[in-house]
């Protein structure tokens, strides 16, 4: 996760930067046509049927077959999907996607699960003359702008995570384990989004009773369909709300937040709510971008990827709200203490869960 090294007085020229931007701009094109091919459901499709032709695949999904064609050549071209047949008089050309890529692309259970990510870029991409008036003027764009690809792409691509790896991670650190299984354990977590971080919890410790708060109506409405689905409804429950004015006084044993402080525009009235929330001996999980620990420029591929959600989404989004901290996908272990603190708690603890996505775990104790 370190930042690449570089002789500072090498410089640059003008063919590096020409070609950088180049590469970037390929690397956009690919990106909005795995957005059209993750929503049309062409991924899918190409993973369960094999080999197909522009005009098999356009009947499957109920698409145009000159778009299907297109989009196969480009995906073709750029590397994404193969040829399994080449065009003949008598044949039709055929494309098909190899289990490498469909694993990355059609396989919402895979950690590698990463189609969603195209959806953030394309929630930003819609709004960005929006943005561009943001930053003119210091307002925002709200998680509503961004509407129902930021929502999904976020609870899409956190999904595998939790359902395949949370337990085991919570299970590494074996105190807050046998503090979470006991009877009659009462768990809250704010921000739940779409809930799977809640149901996963739920899963993981069937003596718990799980809550889930967010602002978001329409994620605390899929968090309460995803429960029933699970058949967890009688141990969980969902509340649209700010969690700073919603939960209450000494109820749980635990309180987790899910990559979500960062986005809060008041992460310190938050975490002084979850405090206050928790019953003796309770504790406070938050589970947050495992930024560097100070700003380094030129940065690794994880700092740039957190940026650009800075720069797109998360920031814009708390800055829609007046006051706001303005904190930004770049939290750094520096202000995730300092809002700690300032909310009342005594210490701050980095977990020992490792190689959980691009994310970090703190324990703060009151």
């Amino acid at each position: 996760m370190g930042a690449p090294t570089k002789d500072p007085d090498a410089g640059t020229n003008v063919e590096d930067v020409a070609e950088r931007i180049f590469t970037a701009a390929l690397g956009a094109f690919d990106v909005l046509n795995i957005y059209l091919g993750d929503r049309l459901g062409w991924y899918r499709t190409l993973s369960e049927a094999g080999a197909l032709a522009p005009d098999e695949l356009a009947d499957r999904t109920g698409t145009d077959p000159r778009y299907a064609r297109e989009w196969l050549e480009q995906q073709a071209a750029s590397g994404i999907v193969s040829v399994s047949e080449p065009e003949s008089p008598d044949t039709p050309r055929r494309f098909r996607l190899e289990q490498a890529a469909a694993e990355v692309l059609a396989d919402p259970s895979s950690m590698n699960y990463l189609a969603p990510l195209a959806r953030f870029v394309g929630a930003a991409a819609v709004q960005l003359p929006a943005l561009a008036d943001a930053y003119t003027s210091g307002g925002g764009v709200s998680w509503a702008q961004f509407g129902s690809d930021a929502r999904t792409g976020q609870a899409d691509m956190n999904r595998p995570w939790y359902e395949r790896a949370l337990a085991g991670a919570l299970a590494g650190v074996p105190d807050l384990h046998r503090h979470l299984g006991s009877a009659g354990t009462a768990i809250a977590d704010i921000g739940c989004g779409e809930g799977w971080s809640a149901i996963a919890l739920a899963r993981a410790y069937p003596e718990a009773a799980v809550h889930g708060y967010d602002p978001d109506a329409p994620s605390t409405a899929a968090a309460a369909e995803h429960a029933v689905e699970a058949g967890l409804g009688d141990r969980m429950g969902f509340t649209t709300g700010d969690a700073a004015n919603t939960l209450p006084e000494g109820a749980y044993d635990a309180v987790f937040a899910f990559e979500c402080l960062h986005d809060l525009p008041h992460p310190v009235e938050i975490l002084t709510a979850a405090r206050r929330s928790l019953r003796p001996n309770g504790v406070v999980i938050v589970m947050d971008e495992a930024a560097e620990d100070a700003f380094t420029a030129p940065a690794g591929d994880v700092e740039r990827l957190l940026y650009g959600f800075s720069t797109l989404l998360c920031l814009p989004d708390s800055m829609s709200h007046h006051p706001s901290a303005a904190t930004g996908t770049v939290i750094r272990a520096s202000t995730m203490r300092d809002y700690a603190t300032r909310a009342g708690f005594s210490e701050v603890e980095v977990l020992p869960i490792e190689e959980f996505g691009f994310w970090r775990f703190y324990r703060l104790l009151p």
